[in-house]
């Protein structure tokens, strides 16, 4: 599924050279449930970036269901993100003057499904979590954990094999928080790879395999007691 080997991914800060990522190599199997931990600065958010395809290595390689990626041109990673990996961030990203149907829809519109296709699958995007009765609602006169929701659905209405989720609970309070992980945790029971950031040890207590980060590289990595 996922593969990366010997990747370095650094950045010039004035006459210094910051080794975000420092020889990380890794896999990650089709449909497990992958957490990322670490203090700030220690590489999680540039390695999810990396991972979803919007930032490239400075070296090594990057192998996405067994097609390297790593040198793929700007089309070329739009293409495979569209296709392969959905996006949930701490900040939902809606458009505030589209409704949650509307915000749903638009990866449909984007990959250009037509359109009585795109009403099934926003319809049953938006029962599956809970959202009928909201689908005409802009994101202003939504809850967090419905935005959140929303944006959820969004990033999974491709279909994607990837879910990559930063932060995901980060402006919601503790009850929408727990509710948009048991959303999240379903679609990873329903085989889809989900790979979450967090600084919330106990969110990142639930997942099946913990990665811990320290100065861009992987300090320790762990399958759960009984897991696996």
């Amino acid at each position: 599924m996922i593969k990366l080997q010997h990747i370095h991914r650094n950045f010039q800060v004035g006459d210094q050279t910051v080794h975000a990522l420092d020889d990380v190599t890794l896999e990650i199997k089709t449909g497990e449930y992958v957490s990322v931990m670490g203090p700030s600065g220690s590489g999680k958010s540039t390695l999810l970036n990396l991972l979803g395809l919007l930032d490239k290595p400075s070296s090594g390689k990057y192998f996405l269901n067994d097609k390297n990626v790593t040198d793929l041109d700007e089309e070329q990673l739009a293409i495979t993100r569209n296709k392969n990996i959905g996006f949930v961030f701490q900040v939902f990203h809606l458009i505030p003057r589209l409704t949650a149907a509307e915000n749903i829809e638009l990866p449909l519109i984007l990959a250009g499904i037509p359109e009585n296709i795109r009403k099934q699958r926003v319809e049953h995007a938006l029962a599956s979590m809970n959202l009928m009765e909201r689908a005409h609602h802009k994101p202003s006169q939504l809850s967090g954990g419905q935005r959140q929701r929303v944006a959820i659905a969004r990033a999974t209405i491709m279909e994607p094999s990837v879910l990559l989720a930063d932060e995901p609970t980060g402006n919601l309070d503790r009850k929408s928080g727990l509710n948009v992980i048991e959303t999240l945790e379903q679609l990873n029971q329903q085989g889809i790879t989900l790979i979450i950031v967090t600084h919330d040890v106990s969110l990142g207590s639930r997942s099946t395999r913990t990665i811990r980060m320290l100065d861009g590289k992987i300090e320790s990595d762990s399958i759960r007691s009984g897991v696996g």
